[in-house]
């Protein structure tokens, strides 16, 4: 049976559990220095209390201690590493080959930041001791499932939702050359947010101020099961920056429909943790923040994938202006407001602009200020829903173990039994003297057994033979359910397996790399490990040598593809001479080459 994990991401200790009990399988979360994004950064302490709590579910925790490391912070961390091991962590996410061999008793998974979209690079992870392979957001479909059928033996992981980086992961200088943030070191300041003018070599403007390299938020929740046919066994939701609200949502979202596709094929799959959930809500995407969905390359280049408008959170479509009138506006759609909800809209301008509701009569509605671009047939989108939002802010811990429990007698006494199908059982046994029921003891014995109250498991099924026809006080059925039941907590820290592939000794023999393009090395551990393998013209990291001729970013989407300009996907002749650049308000500009023969856009400093 093939286990299927759902992957949250967790900002914080609070995040991280209530992704678990809103019906995560595994979280991710970073830890106090050397994650991929620096802003989020966690104890040890907070880290190794979610591994316990994560662990009652047999779900798991995995942290990224995956930017690139300098040679003066190797001691820190491998002490960093050392101590996460000691707390329970399952995985380790890695992008420096110095860090890898820290790794000691966790899985190793090769970070989204190695740049992974081939088979020979997952191949040649596989081969060095990664357990799984992080892919990279651009891949399709199609060549996801060629990656496991040449690679079977490795898990693959995949991005199903949240926000889009433009650039291959890994591959991305734009933000350590522009603001000294390096995103292989977790500091990422967004360049691809930004507004852009683009000229060509004439100094003809084509587009003015817009946010071309923005992309819109990625969202497979369509294309799931296609993902899970092609080999695909860990499905991860972008957002170590989001809040509590988004985390319940998506992954409330992502965990029914894993679920449905558990159901439908008749015992070929199981979900990678135990228990399931009740939500006191209805779970909506678009609903939490979005700048607009894609599915990215899902199916192929498409020509919808950016956001230039804005790089904000527009939310979900909720209609169109019919009439304005005076200090209010009705509006043309079914949805419903409330007081407070968050409104949004495209100006004339391509600006988004937003109000907050003040009073609502049926579909008329009172903005607290009236916008002036505002007019009759423009969309609306609302990007915040107080009402949603209070029923996210109840839900708390929702996610029950079934536990199957079963009484019998001995010859001195009684045993209660508990188990968790599949997994581990425990009992608790009594020595008493049998005492004949003057009456059926059965529904007493059933609603003594079932109160789990405020544990994580429910009873799934009690079960006392025919013919038991004992007495036994209410008090004394207690304390078997409550021992039983603490026996199975104790027991549940240990669910979990980690361990890696390949020990430390087998990575000695570094199979040759496959693509040698941009190494990120940054230390001398890591230039040793590819020089093993005869590789001495090794450059550094783009973060020690200023002036490397390298791409600040290499995409594979594609400005002239999304401008309808890309002659060899069927688009328009373009009237403009190249190079084409990118210019910023303050004057910087950034020259575009499109490498049509391998699909790729590169941008030069």
């Amino acid at each position: 049976m093939i286990e299927l994990e759902l992957l949250a991401p967790a900002r914080d200790l609070e995040c991280g559990k209530a992704a678990i009990d809103h019906g995560a399988d595994a979280v991710y979360i970073g830890a106090e220095r050397f994650g991929a994004r620096a802003a989020v950064g966690n104890s040890v302490s907070d880290i190794g209390e979610l591994c316990r709590y994560a662990h009652r579910f047999a779900a798991k925790v995995y942290v990224t201690v995956n930017t690139i490391i300098y040679d003066n912070e190797l001691d820190d961390t491998s002490s960093l590493i050392e101590q996460l091991e000691n707390v329970g962590v399952d995985a380790v996410l890695v992008q420096d080959m110095a860090v890898m061999g820290m790794v000691k008793k966790a899985a190793r998974h090769a970070s989204t930041q190695t740049d992974n979209r081939t088979p020979e690079k997952v191949r040649w992870l596989r081969d060095i001791g990664f357990r799984r392979v992080v892919l990279a957001r651009e891949l399709s479909i199609s060549e996801i499932a060629e990656i496991h059928d040449k690679v079977p033996d490795v898990e693959l992981e995949v991005f199903v939702h949240g926000a889009l980086c433009v650039a291959y992961s890994g591959l991305c200088y734009a933000s350590q050359y522009c603001f000294n943030r390096s995103a292989n070191r977790g500091e990422c300041a967004q360049f691809c947010r930004l507004k852009f003018d683009l000229s060509d070599s004439s100094g003809k403007v084509i587009e003015r101020n817009r946010h071309l390299l923005s992309l819109k938020d990625m969202n497979q929740s369509a294309n799931l099961e296609r993902l899970v046919d092609a080999g695909a066994t860990s499905f991860k939701i972008e957002g170590r920056l989001k809040d509590i609200s988004y985390v319940k949502n998506v992954t409330a979202a992502y965990s029914r429909l894993l679920d449905d596709i558990v159901c439908r094929n008749n015992g070929k799959y199981r979900r990678a943790s135990l228990g399931h959930c009740n939500h006191g809500f209805n779970p909506e995407l678009s609903k939490s923040f979005n700048r607009g969905f894609t599915t990215y390359f899902a199916d192929g280049r498409q020509s919808d994938m950016a956001s230039m408008d804005t790089p904000k959170s527009i939310g979900e479509f909720v209609g169109t202006v019919k009439e304005i009138r005076g200090t209010s506006f009705n509006v043309a759609g079914v949805s419903s407001f409330a007081n407070g909800d968050g409104i949004c809209f495209i100006n004339d301008n391509h600006e988004l602009e937003g109000f907050r509701i003040n009073r609502v009569e049926g579909n008329r509605l009172f903005p607290l200020k009236m916008p002036c671009n505002l007019h009759a047939g423009m969309k609306l989108y609302r990007n915040n829903d107080v009402v949603f939002e209070r029923l996210l802010s109840k839900s708390g811990q929702i996610r029950k173990i079934p536990v199957a429990m079963f009484l019998t007698s001995t010859e001195d006494g009684f045993v209660l039994n508990a188990e968790i199908k599949g997994l581990c059982a425990a009992s608790f046994v009594l020595k008493a003297e049998h005492q004949p029921a003057l009456t059926s003891q059965r529904e007493n014995i059933i609603r003594q057994l079932s109160k789990l109250g405020n544990t994580v498991y429910e009873c799934s099924e009690i079960i006392v033979p025919d013919d038991f026809d004992y007495f036994i006080p209410s008090s004394i059925l207690s304390e078997m359910r409550r021992s039983v039941i603490d026996k199975l907590e104790r027991m549940s820290g240990s669910f979990p397996v980690n361990g890696n592939c390949l020990d430390e000794s087998k990575v000695s023999s570094v199979p040759e790399y496959p693509d040698a393009v941009m190494y990120n090395i940054s230390n001398s551990r890591s230039r040793t490990f590819y020089e093993r393998k005869g590789k001495t013209s090794l450059k550094q990291a783009f973060e020690l040598q200023r002036d490397t001729d390298v791409p600040i970013m290499q995409c594979r989407y594609c400005l002239r593809h999304a401008l309808g300009f890309c002659m060899k996907n069927g688009g328009k002749k373009a009237q403009w001479h190249e190079p084409l650049y990118l210019s910023l308000p303050d004057g910087r500009r950034f020259r575009l080459e499109f490498d049509c023969r391998n699909c790729q856009m590169n941008i030069y400093k």
